[in-house]
């Protein structure tokens, strides 16, 4: 197969399909990793940085605002360049981003650091917007969700390994210290220590900047397949003859908005774990595993998705049991209480259902995308777009908890997710069925959706 080639998802042989899997993966495991030593990323530049509570926080909002901006553009760049070389522009870009970590280091000024992730998400914006058409459409669409599951736990697995390798090189076993010291100290001396401090990033993120430009040449010359979405079959170009807009199709947009609830939901299960443990006054070097457990049981989803879908149950089916189970166990986090003693963990057993929470969400996001693409035809790179843009949500639903949980406390303010999950049910059952704003289903399309 040439460099060059555009084919169409189905003529690719099964090695082809295999290879690429593996290259997208990798992909994926660089999205985990970017996006979760974020999580390291705020408290450490709080320090470094002497700042605020609010102003730390600014490094997921630099981060996730990316999301809301970058993801038309995307579109209109994959659909000029190609998957190959979009792609390869996302990692230039990432690149670009760490780069100027360099000299936001040594000049201490964390607006730089600010829009150096913000470029790096301008350019995992890109990444995403073609990656997850991309994973979706590489294959039979009735085991969309079990590829888009493999891409799960590469995702989640770097997300397990990204704050321990960040820990190991930039943290020292004596930084415990420094930083009762670093209260204490003034004038000159303090500011030498932070600028030590913050200029232990350069050569690590030197190191990635170098990797991520690699990996982009990686991806343009590499054997992964350009795949032709603008030629459309007949019968979908049939039903589009007359789509002039994304916004002509409801599973889509209706799917966007999924999205964004979805991955609001994912982060409040796994960021907003610690705070609640500390709520039962365990104490916060014990409640740091928490969010590991929530971790693990969402790739145990994910590897029943990849065994399951779609030999024994289908996509549609998984998401139908995935959103329902997420209502429940939200209502269980509310309403069941008593004493649990687990993992060697002395806590409220309301927790351990906040845990099962990334069980129930892990197969959504794959659930989602084949519903959500499917008959776009020439639309898909715009609708891959629009689908990205709910991203967002990440910095959104959070905010909804932690205002609910200022107002009431942190176990009610679970209750936020109800809603969330009762749209996500909608969306399982009846939304992605809608192909007409004014009709419930086209019967051309019918079969289409069965067989997902």
């Amino acid at each position: 197969m040439k460099q060059t080639a555009t084919v169409t998802a189905g003529s690719l042989s099964r090695r082809d399909t295999l290879i690429s899997i593996f290259i997208v993966g990798l992909l994926f495991f660089v999205f985990g990793f970017v996006s979760w030593v974020n999580a390291i990323l705020i408290p450490y530049f709080k320090i470094a940085c002497e700042l605020s509570n609010f102003q730390s926080y600014l490094v997921a909002f630099a981060f996730y605002i990316s999301y809301l901006f970058m993801p038309v553009p995307a579109s209109y760049l994959l659909k000029a360049v190609g998957f190959k070389k979009g792609m390869m522009t996302g990692f230039w870009m990432m690149s670009l981003g760490a780069l100027i970590f360099v000299p936001a280091a040594y000049t201490r000024t964390y607006e730089i650091f600010l829009v150096g992730l913000f470029i790096i998400g301008l350019g995992l914006a890109v990444l995403q917007t073609a990656a997850n058409p991309y994973i979706t459409i590489l294959g039979p669409k009735e085991s969309a969700a079990a590829r888009i599951s493999i891409m799960g736990v590469c995702n989640k697995g770097a997300g397990i390994l990204a704050p321990l390798i960040f820990a190991a090189v930039i943290l020292r076993p004596t930084d415990g210290e420094l930083f009762k010291q670093l209260a204490h100290m003034t004038g000159s001396a303090k500011e030498a220590e932070l600028d030590a401090l913050i200029q232990r990033v350069i050569v690590p993120y030197g190191v990635v900047s170098a990797v991520l430009f690699a990996l982009g040449c990686m991806v343009r010359f590499s054997p992964l397949p350009e795949i032709d979405t603008e030629h459309e079959d007949a019968t979908v170009a049939s039903a589009n003859a007359t789509k002039t807009s994304i916004f002509q199709f409801p599973h889509l947009v209706l799917g966007a908005f999924a999205i964004l609830l979805h991955v609001g939901t994912q982060v409040v299960a796994i960021d907003t774990i610690i705070g609640y443990a500390v709520s039962m006054k365990v104490p916060l070097l014990e409640a740091k595993t928490f969010p590991s457990y929530t971790l693990f049981v969402t790739i145990c989803g994910y590897f029943l998705g990849i065994s399951l879908i779609p030999r024994v149950i289908s996509q549609v089916t998984a998401l139908k049991i995935c959103t329902v189970l997420g209502a429940m166990f939200t209502l269980a986090i509310v309403f069941v209480h008593g004493e649990s003693n687990l993992l060697g963990h002395a806590t409220d057993v309301s927790i351990w259902f906040v845990v099962m929470l990334g069980f129930a969400n892990s197969l959504v996001w794959a659930g989602i995308w084949p519903l959500a693409l499917d008959g776009l035809g020439r639309f898909t790179k715009i609708g891959g777009s629009l689908m990205i843009m709910g991203l967002c949500g990440n910095a959104l639903l959070p905010v909804v908890y932690g205002l609910a949980a200022d107002h009431f406390n942190e176990q009610l303010a679970y209750l936020v997710l109800f809603p969330c999950y009762l749209y996500l049910i909608f969306y399982a059952f009846y939304g992605h069925k809608l192909r007409s704003w004014r009709k419930q289903l086209r019967p051309e399309h019918s079969g289409s959706i069965k067989s997902i």
